[in-house]
């Protein structure tokens, strides 16, 4: 534990995952969460008795599909009628609903429905994330850099923002995520004078910049991305690929949100495993009543699946 009670922080808030960091002694530290990972999984759940936050609201989402809220990020700052938004929920298990023009969530805590917006959601991570780092300091957080996407518009920042005075800290900038990885980079290449293409492909965008090195400073030349092109992305096109299959052998529909989210975890995990082999089995027990369901699946499936995002 580092004692101090001057440090701000800085928070990747991202769409699958989270992490913050700290500079100690002029070095910057990522910070483990209580289960021992520098990446958190930026998801929340709701229960009868109490809120879950990370692995351990992960954990449970197979058997809680409908109050677990993940990729937040995707429609923060965006319209109900947004037809990115239109087409984003369609793939959540949680119910999201119109008010004011605007996306809410419909979740069930402690046994009363809530509803609660994107940004209140993201909130509650950068929240996680600020009793993570104090946890490590031991002392209060009040302020903190936070990183956004380059691709995001001033509404998107504007939420960015607000979720964070909703944690109650002093958000002192946003930071473009490629910006950030540029600085990372040129802080360890102080003597070289370079031109670096930044590529940032995380699991909710991509986002590309055009950046120069020179003795450790960093200019930006240019941004380009698209919000709405990730990893998760990937997730979907091998649940789509994986419910073909399904249907294919076991002449039948997978439908319900319980079984879709076990899809998505194993397309998760299969897209991990197509990163190392050329092949990967997917077994899943009791997907559906008296379902079983065993699968293999080539990594040239996987890409000719997913031939619209490349």
């Amino acid at each position: 534990m580092v004692r101090s009670t001057t440090h701000a922080i800085g928070i990747d808030l991202g769409t699958s995952k989270c992490c913050v960091g700290v500079v100690v002694d002029g070095r910057v530290e990522i910070i483990e969460d209580e289960q021992g990972n520098k990446l958190t999984p930026a998801f929340v759940a709701f229960t009868e008795t109490e809120r879950l936050f990370g692995g351990d609201a992960k954990s449970q989402f197979a058997v809680n599909p409908r109050n677990t809220v993940y990729g937040i990020k995707r429609i923060l700052g965006l319209r109900y009628d947004d037809e990115a938004l239109q087409q984003e929920i369609k793939q959540y298990p949680f119910k999201v609903l119109e008010r004011g023009g605007k996306p809410v969530i419909k979740v069930e805590y402690r046994g009363e429905e809530r509803f609660l917006r994107p940004e209140q959601l993201s909130a509650m991570m950068i929240t996680k994330m600020k009793k993570i780092a104090e946890s490590y300091l031991g002392s209060e957080v009040s302020s903190a850099v936070i990183s956004v996407p380059a691709s995001f518009t001033t509404a998107q920042r504007q939420a960015t923002l607000h979720a964070g005075e909703i944690a109650g800290l002093q958000v002192l900038r946003l930071i473009n995520e490629t910006t950030a990885a540029a600085i990372a980079y040129a802080d360890r290449r102080n003597d070289a004078t370079e031109r670096v293409l930044i590529l940032d492909f995380g699991a909710g965008k991509l986002d590309v910049a055009l950046v120069d090195v020179k003795h450790g400073s960093v200019e930006v030349l240019k941004t380009c991305g698209d919000t709405f092109c990730g990893g998760c992305d990937f997730d979907t096109s091998l649940v789509e690929l994986l419910s073909r299959n399904i249907k294919e052998d076991k002449h039948e529909d997978v439908f319900s949100r319980k079984a879709l989210v076990r899809l998505r975890l194993a397309a998760e995990q299969l897209k991990h495993k197509l990163s190392l082999l050329s092949v990967s089995q997917v077994h899943i027990d009791s997907l559906a009543i008296n379902l079983d369901f065993t699968t293999s699946v080539s990594r040239e499936n996987f890409n000719a699946t997913c031939t619209d995002l490349f």
